[in-house]
This record gives structure tokens, C-alpha cells and sequence, in this order.
């Protein structure tokens, strides 16, 4: 069974749930007390990600971290259907375009929360200009889909490109990063959330 080294507040960790739960895919999650006991930082767990992140996936003989690889990996070992990971080269890459921002540009709505929530030294400043800007190409990127017709990052579908971005998107208020200036941002949020099997966790909210 695959298992998922997790830590519930992680947005990168729920990712890789929300995904694990739309696929149907069981799993076991081991917990790693990531804040406060810094658990990623031990001994032992750096002899399962020397990086000290998570999160950290096990599929039998297979270990992979970064989430982004994580989702890549799962959409294309369990998603016969093809339609999280498209296989089509022009969809292929612009996934893969968007899960590239999702692992740089909009981390930096993450740093703030890590700020915000955690406690974390660091120039929150610069990480909420940043979110900032990151949240307004996805915005943008967002109405011209929607001047489409079109409701997703890529396609028809979702994909694992939404996935990706989706989880520091709507924990963003937990670093101060407010939304009232991307109503596409807002749009596309209420139809994720409206996804079978979407699982919420504490602090992402629910648009009216």
C-alpha cells in the first residue's frame, strides 16, 4: 500500500491528498510532527528525505519527494483515464508549465503562511509582493480561460496543474495574502471545491 509521510497543515502534504482521494487511491498516512516538533530535521527522517521536506511518498520499492513529482507520478501510474495527466504534448507540457509554478512562484504564498502560522523568520515583506504577483498571472491566466468558456488551468478537466496550485490559493489568507483583488482566482476555487471527493482542511474557505 502506498504510503504517504504526511503533516496534516502541510499544503504541499494536501496536495498529494487531494489527489490520492480523487484517484480513490488508498493509502496510509505516517504522520511527521512537522511544527513544532520538527520532526523533518531528526535522524531518522532524514534518512528517508535528505532534503528534510515533506511531503515523502513510498510505493513499494519506489520512494519520491516533491509533491509536484508526486502528482506527476500518481496521475500517470493510476489514472487510466488520462485526463489528470494528459497525454496529449501541448496539454503534457502546459501541465507541467503550471506544476513548475506551483513548486516556485506561488511558494512564496507559502512562506507567508509558514510566517503567519508557524512562526518562521523570514522577510514576510517580500513573500506577500510575491504571492501577490504570483496570484495575479494565475488571475490573469484564469480570465482568459474563462473568456473561453473554460474553467481549468489546462483543458477541459482538471488536472494535476489545479491540483498543484490549488492548496497555497486557498490557504493564502493564513499569510495575510487577501483575495479581494482576483475574483478569477475566486471563481475557479469554488469550482474545485465542488470536485467529487474534494476534501477540505482547516482554514480553506468556502466563497458565497
Amino acid at each position: 500500500m502506498i504510503r504517504l509521510h504526511n503533516y496534516t497543515l502541510s499544503g504541499s502534504c494536501y496536495k498529494v491528498r487531494l489527489l490520492l482521494g480523487f484517484l480513490e487511491i488508498q493509502h496510509e498516512l505516517v504522520a511527521v510532527d512537522f511544527f513544532p516538533g520538527q520532526e523533518h530535521k531528526s535522524v531518522e527522517f532524514s534518512a528517508i528525505n535528505p532534503l528534510q521536506q515533506i511531503p515523502v511518498l513510498d510505493d513499494g520499492n519506489l520512494r519520491l519527494r516533491d509533491a509536484q513529482a508526486i502528482l506527476a507520478y500518481l496521475a500517470r501510474r493510476y489514472d487510466t483515464g488520462r485526463t489528470w495527466l494528459p497525454d496529449d504534448p501541448a496539454r503534457f507540457g502546459q501541465v507541467m508549465m503550471w506544476l513548475g509554478f506551483a513548486g516556485t512562484e506561488l511558494m512564496a504564498a507559502s512562506a507567508a503562511r509558514l510566517h503567519d502560522a508557524f512562526g518562521f523568520d523570514l522577510d514576510i515583506d517580500r513573500a506577500r509582493s510575491d504571492a501577490h504577483a504570483a496570484f495575479a498571472v494565475l488571475d490573469d491566466h484564469l480570465a482568459e480561460r474563462q473568456i473561453l468558456g473554460q474553467t481549468w488551468l489546462v483543458g477541459d478537466t482538471p488536472t494535476i496543474a489545479d491540483v498543484a496550485c490549488f492548496p497555497y490559493v486557498a490557504l493564502s489568507g493564513d499569510g495575510g495574502i487577501g483575495q479581494e483583488h482576483y475574483p478569477n482566482l475566486r471563481i475557479w476555487q469554488k469550482a474545485f471545491r465542488r470536485l467529487p471527493r474534494f476534501d477540505a482542511v482547516s482554514g480553506v474557505p468556502e466563497f458565497v
